[in-house]
């Protein structure tokens, strides 16, 4: 079908807002408006008034760590982690009226060893710069998004434990932009029983971050770039010239997918640094010239190829690192490849609700704010090419370029294994989460 280049109707009176805006001024979604993807995206997430994050998500913690010596192999853990889930989910909607939603990360499954990998990743890394005299000073960790705040207590608790004089010199950040996680995190750390002193809850957004560490540092993000905004790109067929798509929302609560060529600077600024950074990558979404020329011969050909999906947040998140922690080194894990994107796009997230005690797929990001979970996979090997031109120049370079690995890669050189390890020989930390890897510099 032809698709044409239109922005909408001017009859039609829908202001443009953004989700900082709708944050400020509505307490339900709104109605005749129109706004950038990303900007969609975000508020369909983290308005604080009807976001996902703000009154459907959950995150699975069992009370404690499970033995993983007492399961027979994976499928017998997974039974019983089934079985927790399943009573935790019932136990929500007998109390509620509205189903929420249940959502489980390594962090929470593998505690406390797989917050125990990442801290040895960090304290071995630290210890090799102050040998190398890269770093003279404490040991300041900033994580961004913590969840339930496990992470965070995980990595304290082990370098009190096993490194006591990194500890003492330890400075924890967690910077959280959901206040119902901002609040749980500083009630669940004051209700432990290992009270670490040197920790600090800061309830902010990573992306509005305006304040400058200059110090080495490590910058810790994990399962967080996944729910960063994206924004959509259509490239026309014979020219290239990218359009950025626009979601209009009518009076009824319906949505159209509106296109006018790229103005927005991040997203300007998004593909000329890819350019830049990546000068061999060329979008799936834009085919072949030859590809081109034959496609613009058949009636009825569209002109705009399929949309692309660009992290634009995550861009502005690297942007961040770069510019207020240039002397960090990054712990980031995230997906790789995800099941039942929505079809026909690159880069597509995928976006899914609980119903009737069921994820349920979604084949479009056009739904309605706050009911669904839009989580997006992310291109490792290009994500690396730009973190390494955004943030392994100037003064940051003798800090030498970031690597990926996979998960996998990283457990057998940080995890202690037999920890995970079921009578099988089966072990969750090798063989659950394939689907992602680590960024590490």
């Amino acid at each position: 079908m032809h698709m044409p280049l239109t922005t909408a109707d001017p009859e039609i009176p829908a202001r443009r807002v953004t989700a900082d805006y709708c944050a400020r001024h509505f307490k339900t979604p709104p109605r005749n408006v129109t706004m950038l993807t990303r900007d969609f995206i975000s508020d369909s997430l983290y308005n604080p008034a009807y976001g996902y994050f703000s009154k459907q998500a959950l995150i699975f913690s069992p009370q404690k760590g499970y033995n993983f010596g007492e399961f027979r192999d994976s499928a017998d853990f997974l039974s019983t982690m089934g079985r927790q889930y399943e009573e935790i989910e019932q136990e929500l909607d007998d109390v509620r009226s509205i189903p929420r939603q249940l959502w489980h990360t390594p962090t929470e499954i593998l505690k406390p060893w797989y917050g125990y990998s990442v801290a040895r990743h960090i304290a071995q890394q630290y210890a090799e710069d102050r040998k190398n005299g890269v770093h003279n000073g404490p040991l300041v960790i900033y994580e961004v998004g913590g969840g339930n705040g496990t992470l965070m207590l995980n990595i304290l608790d082990y370098l009190r434990e096993y490194e006591p004089d990194m500890y003492n010199q330890t400075e924890y950040n967690l910077i959280e932009i959901s206040p119902k996680l901002a609040r749980q995190q500083l009630s669940r750390h004051a209700s432990s029983s290992t009270l670490h002193g040197n920790a600090r809850i800061i309830n902010q957004s990573i992306l509005d971050w305006d304040k400058h560490e200059n110090r080495p540092c490590f910058v810790v993000a994990m399962e967080v770039i996944d729910n960063l905004a994206h924004d959509v790109v259509r490239y026309d067929y014979q020219t290239d010239t990218p359009y950025q798509a626009l979601v209009h929302v009518f009076d009824d609560g319906e949505f159209e997918e509106i296109y006018e060529q790229v103005y927005d600077p991040l997203i300007r600024e998004y593909l000329a640094t890819r350019a830049q950074a990546a000068k061999k990558y060329r979008s799936p979404a834009q085919s072949s010239r030859l590809y081109r020329k034959l496609r613009s011969q058949l009636p009825l050909a569209p002109n705009l190829t399929r949309a692309e999906f660009v992290p634009t947040h995550a861009f502005r998140f690297v942007q961040v690192l770069g510019k207020h922690f240039p002397r960090h080194r990054i712990v980031l894990s995230d997906f790789y490849k995800l099941p039942d994107t929505v079809p026909n796009a690159v880069s597509a997230p995928v976006v899914q609700t609980r119903f009737d005690g069921t994820m349920v797929p979604c084949t479009t990001y056009l739904v309605q704010p706050g009911w669904f979970d839009i989580f997006f996979p992310t291109d490792f090997e290009l994500l690396l090419q730009m973190y390494n031109h955004m943030c392994r120049t100037g003064a940051s370079a003798p800090l030498g370029p970031a690597r990926v690995c996979s998960q996998r890669e990283f457990a057998r050189k940080y995890a202690e294994l037999p920890k995970t390890a079921t009578r099988s020989g089966e072990n969750p930390m090798l063989d659950f989460y394939e689907n992602n890897k680590f960024l590490l510099s």
